[in-house]
């Protein structure tokens, strides 16, 4: 967690804020303009300069925050993201294609062989492709705002402790507490499938509570414990190849992962 405060900085203007999208579908950046409510707000207290859905205007030299939505998956996205981290006081990975490699992640396993699956002669316009990964794993990250897509309140939250300071805690439990603090039934007593005993919580178990299970998008959780996961599934008759596989979709290059196999 960043203890720099940008507003603190001796600076007359408003912070200065840039928003990059790489491989993604752009959704999380979509979702940050569905708060209309609070949009003008925020939008009052930071100079947003440079925002490639809304303006072609080139990126600045010098900004405050960067935002920074979508999977690295080319030497020139990691190229940005290096560029970014040296040139931004504070950076701000969004969605889980930022902060997991979310769904392009799941070709990063023999990733050399992906390209030639899809393409006879791979299009220079595709660059110098390499194995898809969060923002986190080229450059130090301040910053989170996870689910895909994102939480747009959510995003203010973090924005504003991106720009002001703040001591608030990053939760590491795992989703299946705030289920049962909300008093929702599980899903495994049901012999279905739900990966909220291993996926990181702070979403409020919002799929849950609308009757569907949780698919893992906020990534695996610090604490969760993989063998015992397993152990329930076996217990619940749930597939524990099918657990296997689930987990692929939001964690496929996560090192906890690789080693609880």
């Amino acid at each position: 967690m960043s203890g720099y405060c940008i507003a603190c900085q001796e600076k007359p203007q408003p912070p200065c804020v840039v928003v990059v999208g790489l491989a993604s579908c752009f959704g999380c950046q979509l979702q940050i303009t569905n708060v209309e409510e609070h949009l003008l707000d925020v939008l009052g207290q930071i100079d947003l300069r440079y925002w490639q859905l809304t303006s072609s205007e080139p990126m600045p030299e010098a900004f405050d925050v960067a935002v920074i939505e979508g999977a690295v998956t080319t030497k020139e996205a990691e190229e940005t993201v290096r560029q970014l981290r040296e040139r931004a006081g504070a950076v701000i990975a969004i969605g889980a294609c930022a902060t997991t490699a979310g769904i392009p992640g799941m070709a990063a396993a023999g990733f050399s062989e992906r390209p030639g699956q899809v393409y006879d002669l791979v299009p220079e316009a595709c660059g110098d492709m390499i194995a898809p990964q969060p923002v986190g794993a080229v450059i130090d990250v301040d910053f989170e705002v996870r689910t895909c897509p994102v939480d747009s309140l959510d995003f203010i939250d973090v924005l504003q402790r991106a720009l002001y300071g703040s001591n608030k805690a990053v939760p590491t439990r795992t989703m299946c507490g705030d289920c049962k603090r909300n008093e929702t039934s599980c899903f495994f007593g049901k012999q279905q499938l739900c990966l909220g005993l291993v996926t990181r919580a702070g979403c409020g178990a919002r799929c849950v509570n609308l009757g569907r299970p949780c698919n893992g998008c906020r990534g695996l959780s610090p604490d969760a414990n993989l063998p015992s996961a397993r152990e329930a599934c076996e217990r619940y008759g749930v597939p524990v190849a099918d657990f296997d596989k689930a987990l692929e979709m939001f964690n496929q290059v996560n090192p906890a992962l690789a080693a609880s196999e």
